[in-house]
């Protein structure tokens, strides 16, 4: 099991770092990206190995992957998004 969660935290800091990398100014704020991939894949895998038990990695860590992008995409603003407290275009 501590491969896994091993393997599980590393790959969402992996897909984290490239999110970031990647998409850089969609995110508010880059240590929050970096800790939200590690911890969604941690929590994924976790969860992912109580359910189906010892003895399947690859599933955990598919679901961990999953699971670490799925919660990275949550973070994602829209294009042109103005910052927080800024007016809007159309506002009096």
């Amino acid at each position: 099991m501590i491969w896994e969660v091993l393997g599980s935290a590393l790959l969402g800091l992996a897909i984290a770092l490239v999110a970031a990398h990647r998409f850089a100014d969609r995110f508010r704020d880059r240590s929050l990206v970096l800790a939200t991939g590690p911890a969604a894949a941690l929590a994924g895998g976790v969860i992912t190995h109580v359910v189906l038990g010892p003895g399947h990695p690859l599933p955990t860590l598919t679901v961990a992957i999953l699971v670490s992008g799925a919660l990275l995409s949550l973070l994602i603003r829209p294009r042109g998004a103005s910052a927080p407290g800024a007016p809007s275009v159309g506002a009096v």
